[in-house]
């Protein structure tokens, strides 16, 4: 299940890179299943908290008409930042699995470690490294091409 999950967040990824985007992509999956995905749409919407997992949870939450998704697993390219931490907490994921870590901005194994904060609510098991290069490959050629 990993590589399909991971497989519709690194489509979702692209599809944001595509529009503009910060090229990161989410999914959720509940029983195999992914249940709803999402990419970054922060431009889009002129939304600044419409980061892909946001997003990604939003739609799981509504599709099971339930603010717990304690049956489901995120999958996300990109180590998620201290918001994204804090949704996934409250949502109360059991599992998180991640491709590149984010040294700048991450909040799970990088910055903060919300998870292993005394504060935090809820901490799902944490995967990190889930086809790490490609997720670093798509951010750093997306970036060198703004700049370019």
């Amino acid at each position: 299940m990993t590589d399909d999950a991971m497989s519709v967040a690194f489509a979702e990824a692209r599809a944001a890179g595509a529009r503009g985007e910060a090229p990161v992509g989410a999914a959720v999956a509940r029983q195999g299943a992914v249940i709803a995905s999402a990419g970054n749409c922060t431009i889009g919407d002129n939304d600044p908290t419409a980061h892909a997992e946001i997003l990604a949870i939003r739609a799981a939450a509504a599709k099971l008409g339930s603010q717990r998704l304690a049956d489901c697993d995120l999958y996300v390219t990109l180590e998620p930042c201290v918001m994204c931490a804090g949704a996934i907490s409250f949502a109360r994921l059991r599992r998180l699995y991640y491709g590149a870590g984010d040294a700048k901005g991450g909040a799970v194994d990088n910055g903060p470690r919300f998870f292993a904060q005394a504060t935090c609510h809820h901490a799902p098991e944490v995967y990190g490294g889930i086809r790490e290069s490609e997720a670093a490959a798509l951010l750093r050629e997306f970036f060198a091409a703004r700049r370019g």
